[in-house]
């Protein structure tokens, strides 16, 4: 995927699901704050998840593609 259609895509996403003022929000905080998504991925994301329960959910959102 190229940059371009990566940010558009990404842009997509966001309003689709935050809307347009939280997208714009959520974009303001990650440009004003210093931000490691690797840490914090590895403190908040799939935190006191199985391998199977994070499998199921990842399964759910491709099938509803």
């Amino acid at each position: 995927m190229t940059d371009t259609v990566l940010m558009k895509t990404g842009m997509q996403v966001l309003i689709e699901n935050l809307g347009n003022i939280d997208a714009e929000k959520f974009i303001s905080l990650i440009l004003r704050e210093p931000f490691d998504y690797t840490e914090w991925r590895r403190n908040n994301l799939f935190v006191g998840m199985t391998i199977e329960e994070i499998s199921n959910e990842a399964m759910k959102l491709y099938n509803k593609k």
